[in-house]
């Protein structure tokens, strides 16, 4: 295996389970809408909770970035990259559908 493929390998295994990360923050929620939870506790909870956002975030902007949209272009459907909003090549059309 390259060096690359390695690391790249060595890097994913890193990344924390959107699944996971996501079903931890429910689980944080729900205790801190509970109400029962000390104050100190409540403060590590909230912390935890803003890094799992964080990691959420990071992950849904990976995968929208390799989202592809279908597009039927003179009979044939071809892949096109999704385009955002966020200024990543579109011409400042919203939807990335121009007019």
């Amino acid at each position: 295996m390259s060096r690359r493929k390695s690391s790249e390998a060595t890097a994913s295994a890193d990344v924390p389970n959107f699944e996971k990360s996501l079903a931890r923050l429910e689980e944080i929620v729900e205790q801190m809408e509970n109400g029962t939870l000390p104050l100190d506790a409540l403060m590590n909870a909230f912390e935890e909770g803003q890094q799992l956002i964080k990691v959420c975030s990071e992950r849904l902007n990976e995968v929208e970035r390799r989202i592809e949209i279908l597009v039927r272009k003179d009979g044939h459907t071809v892949a096109e990259p999704f385009e955002t909003e966020s200024g990543d090549g579109t011409d400042g059309e919203a939807d990335g559908v121009k007019p």
